[in-house]
């Protein structure tokens, strides 16, 4: 598929970007920053990018822009991200001191490979032969954290959505693309790609208990203690668990961002954030709507409410086929046999996923970080990998997609299996996980009325 000639002149045009992508990996590495917080990294990205000559789209009140690449010729456009923003890890020893901000998944990685991908595509003969365009994205927040902050961006009308992804979509910054291509850096203990079938997509809950504060020591039968009806409550989903179909892959993993203000005071706020895990959409409403009973029931099993704030998460990530099979194709033939490994299908979620329901979606993995992604030893440490070969296989999937007319690319699109008709359709379906209640009605005859279900 891939003549060998062109493999070795793609190959090079990334490898002269060496330098560029490792001193932008390491300067990203140093200045982490949480998603939707990105400003430092957008601007060194933006700077960089105008450097190339490349005019760029930028998002404006959010981290995150685009630009366009044509090559003259009719073709689809083909998507190509890096993602901007890191993760909180405070017993990371290279975190920020002051935030606990660390690239302990990599994304530091992607945005370097990004830059280097920009900069390939200007050099002479690169986009010889092909047809159609490329479009160069940098996007802010795939890392689902910090989701009460996430809800102050929403209250104060600077984003709908929690995920960067899904938040471009919506802003209409993925009109018009065809093809969607994006590698996340990994662990390995040899350069390769990697490939799965997909993952886990999810809801968002920021969860409020509420109840009545009163001295702890002197007069705690005149409260409501919050905490208790926030611990009740997490042990009656711990107890939902044995109902958690397998090919479900139900995650609910809890964290307590608030447990009361002062020792010697009933709680009377408390707040949690979680997600509801699934492998489809439809698994994660009906779990999550089980979720909802059981925090609802525990909250009026106290005297106590709760507040249910649920929000889009993530939609299940599904590689395409047609693109999963060029991966595999496109290793073998320009890096090795050796150089593919399969992966089976992840629990973890990302906003990929949202991508994938609506155009033709591929994100394998290339290895070059070492020690536990999310963890306090994750480290890139083998940018050679993690840099240079994600950019070179980039390239090349773009050159085997757009080259002869764009034949194969064309073919992609043409029989692509996705789950939503259009963005219209895709959003009608996740703006149904938009939740506002207070779950818990104590009527005046003394009955309660639970109420934790989207209308």
């Amino acid at each position: 598929m891939l003549q060998e000639k062109r493999i070795r002149q793609l190959k090079e045009a990334v490898a002269a970007q060496r330098e560029l992508m490792f001193q932008a990996e390491r300067h990203i590495w140093k200045h982490p920053e949480t998603g939707y917080r990105e400003w430092k990294t957008n601007e060194y990205l933006k700077t960089e990018f105008e450097k190339l000559g490349y005019q760029l789209t930028m998002a404006g009140n959010i981290p995150g822009f685009y630009t366009d690449l044509d090559t003259g010729r009719s073709g689809p456009k083909v998507l190509i991200m890096g993602e901007m923003d890191s993760l909180i890890v405070t017993n990371h020893p290279e975190c920020d001191p002051e935030t606990g901000y660390v690239h302990a998944c990599g994304h530091n990685a992607q945005a370097a490979a990004l830059l280097g991908i920009a900069a390939a595509l200007k050099e002479p003969g690169v986009l010889d032969g092909m047809s159609g365009s490329i479009r160069l994205m940098a996007v802010p927040a795939e890392e689902l954290i910090e989701i009460g902050f996430r809800e102050e961006l929403r209250r104060q009308g600077i984003i709908k959505y929690f995920g960067g992804k899904v938040e471009f979509m919506y802003r209409g910054y993925m009109d018009g693309c065809d093809i969607a291509l994006l590698v996340h850096t990994a662990s390995g203990d040899k350069p390769c790609i990697s490939i799965t079938p997909g993952s886990n997509g999810c809801v968002t809950k920021n969860i409020y208990f509420e109840g009545v504060a009163a001295h702890a020591g002197g007069a705690p039968h005149l409260g409501v203690n919050a905490l208790y009806a926030a611990t009740q409550a997490l042990g009656a989903v711990n107890a939902l668990r044995e109902t958690f179909r397998e090919q479900d892959t139900i995650r609910f993993h809890p964290i307590i961002t608030k447990g009361g203000d002062a020792v010697n005071a009933i709680p009377n706020d408390v707040r949690v954030e979680s997600y509801v895990r699934g492998s489809t959409l439809d698994a994660i409403a009906k779990t999550n709507n089980k979720v909802n009973r059981a925090l609802a029931a525990s909250a009026a099993s106290l005297g106590a409410n709760v507040r249910l704030c649920d929000r889009p998460g993530y939609t299940p990530l599904v590689n395409q086929p047609s693109l999963y099979d060029l991966t595999c194709q496109v290793v073998r033939e320009a890096f090795g046999e050796d150089h593919l490994v399969f992966r089976p299908r992840s629990t973890g979620c990302t906003d990929m996923g949202d991508v994938s329901a609506v155009m033709a979606t591929v994100q394998p993995y290339c290895s070059g970080a070492k020690g536990v992604g999310h963890g306090a030893d994750y480290q890139i440490a083998d940018p050679e990998s993690a840099l240079v070969l994600s950019a070179q296989y980039q390239l090349l999937m773009v050159e085997a997609l757009l080259q002869e007319e764009a034949r194969l690319g064309k073919e992609v699109v043409a029989t692509a299996k996705l789950d939503f008709p259009s963005m219209a359709a895709y959003f009608e379906a996740v703006d149904k996980f938009f939740l506002d209640k207070e779950a818990v009605h104590y009527n005046e005859d003394g009955t309660v009325t639970l109420d934790f279900q989207n209308l």
